[in-house]
């Protein structure tokens, strides 16, 4: 079936040099990445050379003024590859525009060419040991003393949180205030004395690198909060809603890619003096997923329009958030079971596929959070 995005031949060609890009000089270095547990610098600065990062970005800050469709592509070309740790999407797409919308003039000059080079890396610090998906309840704290922010707390689960330069870090400036009014948004050099970070070892998602932060008095100018003090909680509930955008279409492709993986096994497989492919059992599994593939990507095309014309979509970004992710799961599970023992094997890449896809209910809001937005857009 046709897509409704109105890809341009530029889109095209874009999406043509792109995945010949991804093809020569990421995947075939993928695996050692995986096996490094992270992501070279220089990908990042590669990126930025060929104009892949911050694409979005007006010229004069280092972008090349392209619409949200450029990230969408990169998206999809990136997971259909099945390099699902490669966050080059979270430094361009998801944190590079608080800056943009809610920086100063200067802050912008100084920063975007920066982060659009790819020679310094972006990471964004919300959730805490304590409060997970909960932001309103963060305990990190950023007290004024003079020209400065003194930053006390901890993060929890940041992506990209070894890689990154900068970490743009979510802290209460007003403990008085209600929850949801007392938080600012500060950019943090990792470089600042009283800051450090820990890798954490996880199941899946191996060369995406992620930290917990510490914070122990952690000086920071004042000229790093970005926006207005005490209006983060709002800044990062505006820009959710392109996150989920992307986390929906981030989880759908991945979901496709582990069918893909499967329909050519199971026909190559023979079970009994017939392929796999041949039993109803099978048909019937692997049918279901692709029309629920399919239902899902053309809710999300719908999405990326509704979004591209500025409309506030909350209900349906966490409507498909939740169901992209949830989708990714079942399709991963289902088709490691087809494959039988060898779905199990590091070297079939759908053993990667499996444990990279139960991340994704979890990251950029858990599931239960998406349904409880949903909840309450209901009336309930």
């Amino acid at each position: 079936m046709d897509r409704i995005l109105p890809f341009s031949k530029e889109h095209e060609a874009f999406r043509r040099s792109f995945g010949q890009f991804l093809d020569k000089e990421v995947v075939p270095y993928y695996e050692q990445w995986q096996h490094d547990g992270i992501v070279p610098r220089q990908i990042f600065e590669r990126y930025g050379e060929l104009g892949y990062l911050c694409i979005w970005l007006d010229e004069k800050y280092g972008g090349a003024d392209g619409d949200f469709l450029y990230s969408i592509i990169q998206t999809e070309e990136t997971n259909s590859r099945g390099l699902n740790s490669l966050y080059t999407r979270l430094h361009s797409d998801v944190i590079a525009p608080y800056i943009y919308y809610h920086g100063t003039e200067e802050q912008k000059e100084h920063w975007l060419p920066i982060f659009a080079s790819g020679k310094k890396i972006l990471a964004i610090a919300m959730s805490e040991p304590n409060a997970g998906s909960d932001l309103a309840s963060l305990e990190t704290k950023a007290d004024r003393k003079g020209d400065y922010y003194v930053l006390n707390g901890s993060k929890a689960f940041i992506s990209n949180g070894m890689l990154a330069d900068y970490v743009l870090v979510a802290a209460r400036t007003d403990p008085t205030a209600k929850p949801h009014k007392g938080i600012s948004l500060i950019l943090v050099d990792t470089r600042s004395e009283g800051f450090s970070r820990t890798k954490l070892r996880k199941v899946g998602m191996h060369a995406q690198d992620t930290a917990e932060l510490s914070f122990m008095d952690c000086k920071v100018p004042v000229e790093n909060l970005i926006g207005e003090e005490n209006k983060g909680f709002y800044y990062l509930m505006e820009k959710l809603q392109q996150e989920r955008v992307v986390a929906a279409v981030n989880a759908q492709t991945q979901a496709r890619r582990s069918l893909t993986l499967t329909l050519k096994y199971v026909k190559e497989r023979k079970l009994f003096g017939q392929s796999l492919s041949q039993f109803q059992n099978t048909q019937f599994k692997l049918a279901k997923l692709a029309t629920e593939i399919e239902m899902a990507q053309s809710f999300n095309d719908q999405l990326i329009l509704q979004h591209m014309a500025g409309k506030k979509i909350n209900k349906e970004v966490s409507m498909a958030k939740y169901y992209c992710c949830e989708l990714a799961v079942e399709t991963a599970t289902q088709c490691v079971q087809l494959f039988g023992g060898y779905g199990l094997c590091e070297e079939y890449p759908i053993a990667q596929q499996f444990v990279d896809a139960r991340f994704l209910p979890i990251l950029a809001g858990t599931s239960e959070v998406q349904l409880l937005i949903v909840a309450k857009e209901l009336g309930l």
